[in-house]
């Protein structure tokens, strides 16, 4: 990817929860947006002694994710390992999966 192609993708990240991982052990970089396709997520912290979800000031502020058809991962792109997550998968774990495929550079 170039220079101009990631500053598009870093662009309002608190909207758009875009982010980018590089592995300090493969070297090899993993563009990550989350897709929410109109669902509104639902952010906040579970209160341990109630077991209820507590919502922080500036709560809704941000919507932290894209509908499908905003995606920047894609193949028209220069993607060409693209991977959809299941509903709830960190994609720091599925990250680690993947990296543990490549050698250590």
């Amino acid at each position: 990817m170039n220079a101009e192609f990631e500053k598009k993708f870093l662009t309002n990240t608190d909207e758009t929860g875009r982010f980018i991982v590089k592995s300090k052990r493969t070297g090899k970089t993993y563009f990550v947006e989350p897709v929410i396709n109109g669902k509104t997520p639902v952010w906040g912290s579970v209160d341990p002694a109630t077991g209820k979800l507590m919502h922080k000031k500036g709560d809704g502020k941000y919507l932290g994710g894209i509908a499908e058809k905003d995606s920047l991962i894609k193949k028209e792109n220069g993607f060409s390992k693209i991977t959809t997550l299941d509903r709830g998968t960190s994609p720091f774990h599925a990250i680690d999966v993947m990296d543990t495929k490549y050698p250590t550079v």
